[in-house]
Formats: C-alpha cells, sequence, structure tokens
C-alpha cells in the first residue's frame, strides 16, 4: 500500500474538494464529527457504568475524546516517521494526527445503550423472538442482524445517517474512513467465521454500505483479502491502539476512583509503566502529592504517555509488514508492560465491570432494548394488513427517517438504527412509556 493513496483527502459521496481554507480536510472532518446528532448522544451512552451518578466516571462521549487525544499523539508521531523514510505526498505529521483523531472521535459512535451488552441484547432478540422476522433475507443480510456489531453500525452512521440527504452522509474524506474501519470485512466471508486475526474477528461493514466500501478500498488502494474483506488501512492500529490504552487505563481509574480497585491494589500495577525508568524528578513530584486520588491521577497520565511511545515503537518495528498488509496483531499485545496490562484488566473484569450494580443495569437493558425491538419492528416492517392497531399507534412515535424503508431489510435496519442510536436514558424512558409503566406528562 502507498501513502499517496491512504492519505486521500477526496470526499465519499463528494468526490474532490476544491476548499481553499486553512483548515485542511481531515480537521474538517473532526469538526462535522463533533457536531453531529450521533456524536453528540455519546454524552448519555454507557462507558463502563450505566447510568452513571458521579459525574466523575467516563461517558461514551468523554471516552471519544480522551481516545481521540491519545490517537493524535500517536498519528504525529508515526507521521513523523514515515516523513523521514518515505514519501507522504507532502502530507505533514499533525495531518496523520488529524486523521488518526478524527477516526477515533467516531470509534464508538455506533454502539448503542448500555454499552456492549446492548450489543449482546439486540442480537439475543433476533436470535429468539425476533427470528421469524428474519425469513427471506440472504444469508449476509441475516448475519448483519444476528451478529448486530457496533462498529459496522458506526460506519453506518457516518456514511448513511447522518445528514441522510447527502450521498456519502457526512460525507468524510476516504482516509479517514478507511482508518476508522477496525474491521474490513462483510458479516459472512468463507473460511473467516473463527479467525483469530485481529482485523478479521469481527465484521465492519453491513450488505447495504458494501458498496460504499468497496469504493473506499479502491480510492485508498487497501489490498484484497477475499470476498468483500480487505487488510486494514495501516492507520487503523494507531485508532485501535488508542482504544485499547485508554479503556485498559481509565476504566481501571474509574474504577478505583469509585472504590472497587484499592490504591494498594492500584499502584504496583500502574507504577512500573508510569516509570519506565528511573526519572528522579517525577518519582519525587509523584511522592509529594498526599492524596490517594491525585497520585493515581498522575499514574494515569505517565502511563498512557508511555504506551502511546511504546505503541509507536511497534508500528515502527512491524512497518514492513504493516505497509504489505501482513501484520494481524494489535499494537498493545506486544507491550513490555503486558503482564501488566493483563493484571489490570483482569481486575477491571472482576472488580469493575462485574460488580452487581453494572451487571444489575446490564441485565435490564436485555429486557428495555428486546422490549423496544419487540414493539418497533413489527411496527416497521408489518404492512397495513398484518400491522395492529398498537402496531400503528408505535409507527407514528417512530421518526419519518426510520420508516423509509423498502425491503425487509432495510425495515429491519431502521428498526435497529433508531433503538441503537438512543441514550440510555430516552431508551429506559420510551420502553415504560410503550410498557404503560409511565405516561408522559402534558
Amino acid at each position: 500500500m502507498e501513502w499517496k493513496d491512504l492519505l486521500l483527502s477526496d470526499r465519499l459521496g463528494r468526490g474532490a474538494s476544491t476548499s481553499a481554507e486553512v483548515r485542511s480536510q481531515y480537521q474538517r472532518d473532526f469538526d462535522r464529527i463533533v457536531f453531529s446528532t450521533a456524536f453528540r448522544r455519546l454524552q448519555d451512552k454507557t462507558q463502563v457504568f450505566p447510568l452513571a451518578e458521579s459525574d466523575y466516571v467516563r461517558t461514551r462521549l468523554t471516552h471519544s475524546i480522551e481516545v481521540s487525544s491519545v490517537g493524535r499523539s500517536l498519528g504525529t508521531l508515526i507521521g513523523g516517521m514515515v516523513r523521514e523514510h518515505e514519501q507522504s505526498n507532502g502530507v505533514a505529521p499533525q495531518e496523520f494526527g488529524n486523521i488518526v483523531a478524527a477516526a477515533c472521535l467516531a470509534h464508538d459512535i455506533g454502539n448503542p445503550p448500555f454499552g456492549h451488552s446492548g450489543e449482546q441484547a439486540i442480537r439475543a432478540w433476533f436470535e429468539s423472538r425476533g427470528c421469524a422476522f428474519l425469513e427471506t433475507l440472504t444469508p449476509a443480510e441475516t448475519q448483519d442482524l444476528l451478529k448486530f456489531e457496533g462498529n459496522a453500525q458506526g460506519f453506518r452512521v457516518l456514511t448513511r445517517l447522518q445528514n441522510s440527504q447527502n450521498a456519502g452522509g457526512l460525507q468524510l474524506t476516504y482516509a479517514v474512513l478507511g482508518a476508522y474501519t477496525k474491521y474490513p470485512k462483510q458479516s459472512v466471508v468463507p473460511g473467516m467465521e473463527k479467525s483469530k486475526k485481529v482485523s478479521e474477528k469481527k465484521f465492519g461493514i453491513y450488505q447495504a454500505e458494501l458498496p460504499h466500501f468497496r469504493e473506499i478500498a479502491d480510492k485508498l488502494g487497501l489490498l484484497p483479502k477475499r470476498n468483500d474483506a480487505w487488510v486494514r488501512h495501516p492507520l487503523t492500529f494507531l485508532v485501535e491502539a488508542a482504544d485499547d490504552i485508554c479503556y485498559r487505563v481509565i476504566d481501571f481509574e474509574d474504577g478505583c476512583r469509585l472504590g472497587r480497585v484499592s490504591f494498594s491494589e492500584a499502584e504496583p500495577l500502574l507504577r512500573p509503566i508510569a516509570f519506565p525508568k528511573a526519572e528522579k524528578e517525577a518519582t519525587n513530584s509523584y511522592d509529594s502529592i498526599e492524596d490517594t486520588k491525585g497520585k493515581i491521577e498522575y499514574l494515569r497520565a505517565r502511563a498512557i504517555n508511555t504506551l502511546i511511545y511504546g505503541a509507536a515503537d511497534t508500528f515502527r518495528d512491524n512497518y514492513e509488514r504493516i505497509m504489505r498488509g501482513e501484520f494481524e496483531d494489535d499494537l498493545i499485545s506486544h507491550s513490555p508492560f503486558l503482564p501488566q496490562l493483563r493484571k489490570i484488566k483482569e481486575q477491571s473484569v472482576s472488580q469493575v465491570y462485574a460488580t452487581p450494580s453494572v451487571v444489575h443495569i446490564e441485565a435490564a437493558g436485555f429486557e428495555v432494548l428486546g422490549g423496544l425491538l419487540g414493539r418497533i419492528v413489527p411496527a416497521l416492517v408489518g404492512d397495513e394488513g398484518t400491522r395492529t392497531a398498537q402496531d400503528d399507534k408505535v409507527r407514528q412515535l417512530i421518526p419519518p427517517q426510520f420508516r423509509a424503508g423498502n425491503t425487509k431489510y432495510e425495515k429491519l435496519l431502521a428498526a435497529t438504527d433508531f433503538v441503537s442510536g438512543m441514550t440510555d436514558s430516552f431508551a429506559v424512558t420510551l420502553y415504560r412509556r410503550l410498557s404503560g409503566i409511565e405516561l408522559p406528562s402534558g
């Protein structure tokens, strides 16, 4: 793959830009995402703690902003490396950072309410109560729904649902859309069903958006694998690393802040990452901090810095394989601090993610999202002859843009578009109202 193709600033649905603004096309992408309604809704979507009452812990919005900040640093570092060793079509290192930052900003934009358990809830509904609605769909269309995937939903949000009046949705640059796509494949690819390769573990493109990604892959020069599957854009590894760094370290910090992980448990894991070398001035600054919360924040900041430079080093060490499409590991898996990161993940799973309050709300999310789909899908898929009076009432409550599908597949995607786009609070409120538990006031 060649950087002159991979950094293409033409826009999906629009083509080459004639703008001569000071802002680069990649900065404009960043701003388009920031001002989109889908991004704004992330402020009320779960990161770790659903419907958290504390104003300190992260939501999907703050998580996405932090990942974007880490991604910008990673991209700029790699941009500097590329400029030293290769032709990058005159693109400055900072623009590599802007591409990665924009892709990172959008990395969770397709996630449904209640975090990853929301994805599981949607899949579970189609596997059980919603199975009958999948009849007559193609195998790939069926798998799109049975394996509902936030990454594929995010690509759909960016290229179709936001600014839906435009061809290409937000009309982002090919470079940013390529860097965004962690799993550049459709839901059904023979031979990849049980693949452990990092780019093949999940899928990132629904059948409805496959023509868009074919165009993106062709423009960027992404190497094809087979049956609508491609190798990753090189910068995607940096997007993934930024997310990995943030959720490993920052989710752990949130757990400490809420008392789920004690300081005596956290410090021995974070300190070796934060101080990989003997740095007297830094350790003196750390030792002068009196409160444990401040110490954890200091360790978190330094640990992130260490992991950023480590991920950049791994990218450099595997550069040729990445550019040939042969590298299939996440960058963090090569970190010298992998033992600490694994222990952090283990403690996060047992003491943060699996605490009763989190599990109770996630379990309730299955009922909420399943209940919503049970009412919304019949209202959208049924025709005038098969819809009940209740279906017709529910249909009236669904915004017009979700009632425009022609085929059954399009109507089912519209149902998941509506539900997955909800915030946690709105999903709970709508479920309570459709179930008759709560009535609107006024």
